[in-house]
């Protein structure tokens, strides 16, 4: 997510050296894009919901900005070529983050994790300990166990919930301040 924060900022400054209208009209469409990531996206995502824009898509929006540039010199078209460039490191880190919000962790994997739990216990009942020593050495390592199930579990999917072990739009709302500056 910070990648994509990262990637769209970049984005915003190559735009610096586009001719207008085509600065403004640039740099207006990444704002927005931004702005509409932190109030409309990221409410969705952490409901596990993949934020599908309406008509007015505005990926497709600077997109078709782009397209109809037409670069009147070499140092245009190197600086277009850049900005091409820059725009599909974006549009990856952003399908990257769009997949994370559905994608989960495999379910061979919860297997593992239950099986590796079994294990551990009955491990524990082939020690030969006075039951006062069994229960304190199962106790503590039960904690334990149930700790990691219950951390994998928040950890599965970092984009849903409200709490620190979601993911916030802090690089967005970082990358869009840094825009508001320029």
């Amino acid at each position: 997510m910070a990648n994509e924060a990262a990637a769209l900022l970049a984005l915003y400054r190559n735009t610096a050296s586009y001719p207008e209208p085509y600065r403004s009209d640039f740099r207006t469409l990444i704002r927005d894009y931004a702005r509409t990531t932190i109030d409309d996206a990221w409410p969705k995502q952490r409901r596990g919901i993949i934020p599908v824009p309406g008509n007015a898509n505005p990926v497709v929006g600077i997109y078709h900005r782009i397209a109809e540039f037409e670069p009147e010199t070499r140092g245009q078209q190197s600086v277009h070529e850049a900005t091409l460039r820059q725009f599909d490191t974006f549009l990856q880190t952003r399908l990257e983050r769009l997949y994370s919000v559905v994608s989960d962790m495999p379910s061979a994997m919860w297997y593992v994790v239950a099986l590796g739990a079994i294990f551990n216990f009955a491990f524990l009942w082939l020690f030969d300990l006075r039951p006062g020593h069994h229960l304190l050495l199962g106790g503590m390592i039960s904690f334990f166990t149930g700790t990691m199930i219950c951390l994998i579990g928040l950890l599965d999917n970092p984009y849903r919930g409200d709490g620190d072990v979601s993911v916030s739009p802090q690089a967005f709302e970082l990358a869009y301040q840094q825009m508001l500056q320029d």
